[in-house]
């Protein structure tokens, strides 16, 4: 890159964080071109993918005049890209969620979750494998002329980095525990910065907690008698059901409730003839 291409692409990169109302940093370490290119494809009128050097990038966040955007200067690491829309920075992330796709493992990488192998048979038949295997300590045995895993195994916990031997493990079992998309890790949105682990929101999850404050928040209105739009006719119902089960145990012959007191009152004599058998 030429000197005089530095400030150009500085500009560039300022003026397309002006026009959209999202920036997010993306990790692209050891993401492949080829799926680079097909995420790309999938993005696009939803968001631009900007690549640079960190230094640049860091540039353009200082020249940037977007309230609190500087905070991502320190979210650059790794192999950082730049990610620009105006989606919702939530449907965002789910969207690149989804986009992701299963693949290999290899030495050195980090487990994205805990990699498990589980008990069960494999396709593996007796032989050498066996010993590859028993490297990571796997308890194994040959049953039914197949060789089968005993137990379970954590073979790499989330954040480990994965050996050589766990790699040829996987990869004799046909097993693929990496991701390969873009990796979001952070986004700023109208002066506030968002950490992936509040972007990755399970929408059902979501849901139940908000029905599950607004039940609450209805049985404290009715509860305390604080009546809003919304309870208003639950409190009218109650305070209905209230008065008419003191009218009924009292035996007030209000007119509302007549029936139901003249009901209780057949329920007890027939209580009363079965008592005295009369």
């Amino acid at each position: 890159m030429l000197k005089k291409e530095k400030p150009v692409i500085v500009e560039e990169l300022v003026k397309l964080m002006e026009e959209h109302s999202v920036v997010g940093v993306l990790n692209m370490h050891k993401l492949p071109s080829r799926a680079l290119q097909a995420m790309r494809e999938n993005l696009r009128g939803t968001a631009v993918i900007k690549m640079a050097k960190k230094t640049l990038l860091k540039k353009a966040l200082e020249k940037s005049t977007k309230a609190n955007i500087k905070d991502l200067e320190s979210k650059l690491q790794d192999s950082p890209a730049l990610l620009l829309s105006n989606e919702n920075p939530f449907k965002l992330f789910k969207i690149l969620k989804e986009n992701r796709t299963p693949a290999a493992a290899k030495p050195g990488d980090i487990a994205p979750k805990d990699i498990v192998i589980q008990k069960g048979p494999t396709p593996l038949p007796p032989g050498p494998s066996i010993s590859t295997l028993q490297k990571i300590k796997l308890k194994a045995s040959v049953q039914g002329g197949k060789i089968a895993v005993m137990a379970d195994k954590t073979v790499a916990k989330e954040g480990e980095a994965i050996s050589q031997d766990v790699v040829d493990v996987l990869s004799l079992l046909k097993m693929e525990p990496m991701e390969v998309g873009f990796n979001l890790t952070h986004v700023w949105e109208d002066g506030t910065v968002y950490g992936k682990d509040v972007l990755d929101v399970s929408t059902e999850d979501y849901v139940n907690q908000i029905t599950d404050c607004v039940q609450k928040a209805v049985n404290l209105s009715v509860n305390t008698e604080y009546p809003t739009t919304l309870t208003m006719p639950l409190m009218i119902q109650k305070a209905f059901s209230e008065a008419r089960a003191l009218c009924v145990e009292a035996n007030i012959t209000e007119k509302g409730f007549i029936d139901d007191v003249l009901a209780k009152a057949v329920s007890e004599a027939r209580a009363l003839k079965e008592k005295t058998n009369v």
